[in-house]
């Protein structure tokens, strides 16, 4: 309990702190001489956090690849840093995500290298907090959060902002409250320049559920209220019902005041059919969506509401990745903000089926960046190629699609974070020996559902007789004590997304039947994807 109120305590310091730094003078300015100057400073930056300090587990991972400093900035003065990150990944240096996340030792030539997320943090960044993704269990986790780069993002939410048309207009955060940090912040940063008329939705369960999260975040929000800026309190959702956020962006509509929406796809989805069943008139409004992928299935449903989806990706431990532009209509893609982060792929076997995919491998670039990881794999796949559109995005310099973003090793349908190797010793282990069968006997199961991702638990027949209900308050119980089951379990009680069916695990073409079946592992490459760069590394 004092651990936890020391955090909190730190949260609000942080706010404070946010709410009375001046914002960049030039955004513009400033991103432009950031793409200019990624490799020097880069160089720099790796220089003094990693070749500097014996410590750091990319010091001994360039050393068991041979690797000095000169041989890495000359490398890259020849060749470029995204060539230079390719061959660096061939000897070694490179970061799998359960290396990141401390749950395997890091294990190269015969060296072992004991790592968790603290120990790819920036010492030379203070962290202005550190907050918790959905990924969290409820205690504080390793997403630090710097005040410079926390100003910096303010920089991309210029450039989006002016290239979607939403500086102004009323604007809706349909996202959780603490202890997921992306809530208060997305609130917090709109608040500071008071940007038109601006409302926090939130569905945060039942008082009993998260009360002691719903004081912290008024807590939070009354420290930003002191410091002069006018932060709205959010408005809890009952359980399943979107409707509100539909009233309340057509309303808008109504007066003719163009409206935007930041939100999970799925909770956006839902929103979209609230609106479409009460016959409510939200066209035109834009919707920022992230956290999930936006399947066709999805984009589809977005549109018959009238609503213009524009894909958000980013990955909490380490950054803003991207964003879409106008002119990105189909396919789940983003301009990669190449100041930032760098972003090459690798072919590799996807561990949840027999599909073989482009793993994707980030670096952080930035100075400033709080996590300085090399060549981090997070579990996502996708294709990069060049951009094809004339956009402010383009213009600027971002210049390069990310698209088919799909995660294959981790379920993260409305926004949630559980790992794979969590869910594959539930399902394998723990739900056989508490009601009988064996491996293979019980499957989760993604979907595209007509309004949002499910979750199917299936179960064999062969075990006769077993109460679906008494399985889901199981696998609930599971999940609490993992990595991300707090939020998850919360997230998808709320959504009502798991259901329990009775009806054989789903089996691949060649007869494997894997535990988990993830959407990211089995969907096609899109149709804007040129064939010769489905494979591209």
């Amino acid at each position: 309990m004092l651990d936890r109120s020391r955090y909190f305590l730190r949260m609000a310091r942080s706010v404070h702190r946010y709410l009375q730094a001046q914002p960049i003078a030039d955004p513009e300015a400033a991103v432009r001489e950031r793409l200019e100057r990624r490799e020097v400073d880069f160089i720099a930056n790796v220089k003094r956090v990693i070749f500097d300090d014996p410590a750091n587990p990319y010091h001994q991972l360039f050393q068991a690849a041979g690797c000095e400093f000169g041989d890495f900035s000359d490398s890259i003065a020849r060749n470029g840093l995204e060539p230079t990150l390719a061959a660096l990944h061939k000897e070694g240096v490179f970061v799998a995500h359960d290396e990141f996340k401390g749950r395997r030792p890091i294990v190269r030539r015969g060296v072992e290298i004991h790592a968790n997320p603290d120990s790819f943090a920036n010492p030379f960044v203070e962290a202005l907090s550190q907050g918790t993704s959905s990924g969290s269990t409820g205690r504080p986790t390793a997403v630090r959060k710097g005040l410079e780069v926390r100003l910096y993002r303010e920089a991309y939410e210029h450039f989006v902002a002016r290239e979607h048309g939403v500086n102004n207009g009323a604007h809706a955060d349909l996202k959780p409250i603490l202890p997921v940090t992306e809530g208060i912040n997305s609130v917090l940063r709109r608040a500071k320049y008071g940007r038109g008329e601006s409302k926090w939705f939130s569905p945060a369960g039942s008082w009993r559920e998260s009360g002691h999260y719903r004081l912290a975040t008024y807590g939070l929000l009354l420290t930003a209220r002191l410091s002069g800026t006018r932060a709205g309190f959010p408005s809890f959702l009952s359980a399943d019902d979107y409707t509100p956020v539909a009233r309340w962006l057509a309303e808008r509509r109504r007066r003719g005041v163009s409206c935007s929406l930041s939100s999970m796809v799925s909770p956006a989805c839902r929103v979209a059919a609230a609106a479409i069943d009460h016959g409510l008139d939200i066209s035109g409004s834009t919707f920022f969506c992230g956290g999930e992928a936006l399947s066709e299935v999805k984009r589809a449903l977005l549109v018959q509401a009238g609503v213009r989806p524009v894909i958000s990706y980013w990955i909490s431990e380490i950054g803003v990745i991207g964003r879409a532009c106008r002119q990105m209509t189909s396919g789940n893609r983003v301009h990669q903000f190449h100041d930032s982060m760098a972003v090459i792929s690798h072919r590799r076997q996807a561990p949840l089926a027999d599909v073989e995919l482009n793993s994707l491998l980030f670096t952080t670039l930035l100075p400033f960046t709080p996590i300085l990881v090399i060549n981090a794999e997070m579990e996502d796949s996708a294709v990069i190629a060049p951009a094809r559109c004339d956009c402010l995005l383009s213009r600027t310099g971002w210049t390069t699609e990310i698209g088919d973003i799909q995660s294959f090793g981790k379920l993260t349908g409305h926004g949630i974070t559980l790992l794979g190797n969590d869910l594959v010793r539930i399902l394998e282990e723990e739900l056989p020996r508490h009601f009988g069968g064996r491996p293979g006997d019980f499957q989760l199961a993604e979907r595209d559902g007509a309004r949002q991702t499910e979750v199917d638990l299936r179960v064999s027949p062969r075990l006769a007789g077993i109460a679906p209900d008494l399985v889901r308050d199981y696998f609930f119980q599971q999940i609490r004590g993992k990595q991300g089951g707090m939020p998850a379990e919360w997230v998808l009680k709320q959504s009502d997304a798991l259901r329990v069916v009775v009806e054989e695990p789903i089996a691949t073409g060649s007869g494997k039947v894997h535990p988990l079946r993830l959407l990211g592992a089995s969907r096609q490459p899109s149709p804007w994807t040129p064939k010769e760069q489905r494979h591209a590394s």
